[in-house]
Order: structure tokens, then C-alpha cells, then sequence
């Protein structure tokens, strides 16, 4: 027979665990995160060159310093859905930056400087402002922390002379890479050509000319441009903004230079300080469009896992796939 303590304290128990089970699921409550922490994407629907140096203020950072390098893609031919340089003018004067660029790893028409300056130049670049192909010279390394491939980042050697960095990228698919946008603009796009090969190849070579012999897989490449991507963003520091332009949205790449044509709409201009956040909402706004036209874009992100840039450079710190999207009227 039980004693009289014995039941005492076995009640006491119980009521302890049933109280303590009590407290552990009352307090297990979701919360939202706070609104200050939640990266601003801002976007206007209407494509003008206006619309472009509205979302540029709207970012609150001005493009400050003695050089300014404004990052785009110069387009591989003429048939290439690069950026068009009567609708990036007005924004080109507001920042009075320099056009920068390093050459492609393949042969093409942007795979030596003087090809590279000659397609810039057919292509109106060099009629709107200069255009620096930056590792005409030689090229530079900087550290990538963190990462699960790279312990560097090859980039062209005259990065080093820009003050503050306006990444401005054409977003649209890409036939490697699934989408094209920031990430990719300040990965491949600032790497020299062995830097693009190490970059392609996960670490494996960084020789331009063995870059198809070192292909790595996909996963891997794209956590490999996130990591390249975040060398950029250690180097720069807050001297860096981005913009997304979202038109002539071919499953292609501006580096093709037979690009297939785009089958739905344009979407709009996109601006952040979160590149993370800014090629998200691209990537939204894409997969929720009422556009039927948007099944082929889809199918190649999907395809070649595109999104998985996103999570890779998530997880190493470089933004948020959360965002709040601020519409600014026309």
C-alpha cells in the first residue's frame, strides 16, 4: 500500500508535467517578422527611362565616388535582347558612371578586349558612356568566405578602380543558369574569363580554355555563382545597389547570340538593396503572371533547378527570398 506521501508526490508530478506540456504549447506562437527587417523591392510596371531613375532614388542610395562602374551585359550580336541604350540613358547620366564589363570564357564576339570593345560599340554602349572591359589588363582575386566550392573570386583587374558598383541587368532565362538577373550580373558578369571558368567549374580549373572540360554539375554551379557572387558583395559593402529590367524575356541569355523570342510580356523595372530579394521578385512575378506565354521561362528555370541560386546565397547571407514589393506609380 501506497503511503500517503507516495500519492502526494506522484499527483505533484503529474501536475507539474501537465502544467509544463500546458506552458510549451501556449507559447509556441509563429510570429511575423519585423516589417524593418523585410528587404524593399520597389517596381514600376511602365518600361521608360523615366521609370529607371525613379526607382534609382527610390533606393535611397546614391552612386557616390570618383569612378562609378554601372555593370551591364553588352550583348553578344545584334540579335541579343541586351539592355537598349535609349532606355538606360537617363539613368546613365544621372549616375555618370562608366560602362564595365570582362570578357566571355567562349569564342565568340566578346572573348578578346578588342572584340569585346567592338560589340560594345556596335551596340550604342560606347556612344552613351565608357566602356571598361576590366580585365583587358589582367585580372584580380578576392576572398569568398563561407562557401561550399570557392575560397576566391577572379575577377578583372581594374574592379579595384571603381568607388561604387550599379549593377544594372537585364533580367530574362538563361540556358545554363535558368534565370538571369543581380546574382548572376555580379558573378559571371564581374568575373574575368578564367574567373567565369572557375566560377562554371566549381572550383575545378580557372583556365578560360579548359573551362569545357570541367564542367561541374548544376547545383554546384549555381551555388558557386552565389559564393562568387557574395565575394562581390564582401568587397563592395554598401558601395553597390542593383536593377532589374524585366523585358524581352527570352528563355536565353544576352550571351547567346540567337536567342530564341520571347514568348510573354514584359514585366516591369525592379530595384533593391537585396539582390537576393530583387531576382525573387522577378522570379515571382513570373511564375504568378496571367501571361500563357510565360510556360516556356518557366520551363527553363524549372529545367536547369535556377531558383537554387536563391537558396544558396540565402543561406550564405547575402539577402532574403522575403521581400515587401513597393509599386511606384507612373
Amino acid at each position: 500500500m501506497k503511503s500517503i506521501f507516495s500519492i502526494i508526490l506522484s499527483c505533484s508530478l503529474l501536475l507539474i508535467v501537465s502544467c509544463i506540456g500546458k506552458t510549451s504549447s501556449a507559447t509556441t506562437v509563429e510570429t511575423e517578422t519585423p516589417k524593418d527587417s523585410i528587404p524593399t523591392v520597389y517596381y514600376i510596371k511602365d518600361i521608360t527611362p523615366q521609370s529607371l531613375v525613379k526607382v534609382y532614388e527610390a533606393l535611397g542610395r546614391k552612386a557616390e565616388g570618383k569612378k562609378i562602374g554601372i555593370k551591364i551585359s553588352t550583348g553578344e550580336s545584334n540579335k541579343s535582347n541586351h539592355l537598349d541604350t535609349a532606355l538606360i540613358a537617363d539613368l546613365v547620366r544621372v549616375i555618370n558612371g562608366t560602362f564595365i564589363e570582362c570578357n566571355t570564357a567562349y569564342a565568340g564576339n566578346r572573348n578578346t578586349t578588342e572584340a569585346h570593345i567592338k560589340a560594345a560599340k556596335e551596340h550604342g554602349f560606347t556612344d552613351l558612356a565608357g566602356v571598361d572591359i576590366m580585365d583587358a589588363e589582367g585580372e584580380m582575386e578576392i576572398p569568398v568566405t563561407g562557401g561550399k566550392h570557392l575560397t576566391k573570386d577572379i575577377v578583372g583587374k581594374h574592379f579595384a578602380d571603381y568607388d561604387f558598383v550599379v549593377v544594372l541587368s537585364h533580367f530574362k532565362g538563361h540556358q545554363m543558369g535558368g534565370f538571369g538577373g543581380a546574382l548572376k550580373n555580379i558573378s559571371i558578369g564581374i568575373a574575368s574569363s578564367n574567373g567565369k571558368a572557375y566560377i562554371h567549374s566549381a572550383g575545378a580549373t580557372q583556365l578560360a580554355d579548359s573551362i569545357w572540360g570541367y564542367m561541374a554539375e548544376q547545383k554546384d554551379f549555381l551555388e558557386s555563382m552565389a559564393e562568387a557572387a557574395k565575394g562581390i558583395i564582401d568587397y563592395t559593402g554598401d558601395r553597390i545597389l542593383y536593377i532589374n529590367v524585366a523585358n524581352r524575356l527570352s528563355v536565353d541569355c544576352d550571351c547567346n547570340g540567337h536567342p530564341e523570342e520571347p514568348e510573354m510580356g514584359d514585366l516591369g523595372v525592379f530595384a533593391s538593396l537585396d539582390p537576393v530579394a530583387l531576382d525573387r521578385a522577378c522570379v515571382d512575378m513570373v511564375f504568378n503572371s496571367t501571361d500563357p506565354g510565360k510556360v516556356a521561362l518557366i520551363e527553363r528555370i524549372n529545367s536547369r533547378k535556377g531558383t537554387h541560386i536563391l537558396t544558396h546565397a540565402e543561406g550564405l547571407g547575402l539577402g532574403s527570398q522575403k521581400y515587401r514589393l513597393v509599386t511606384i506609380e507612373e
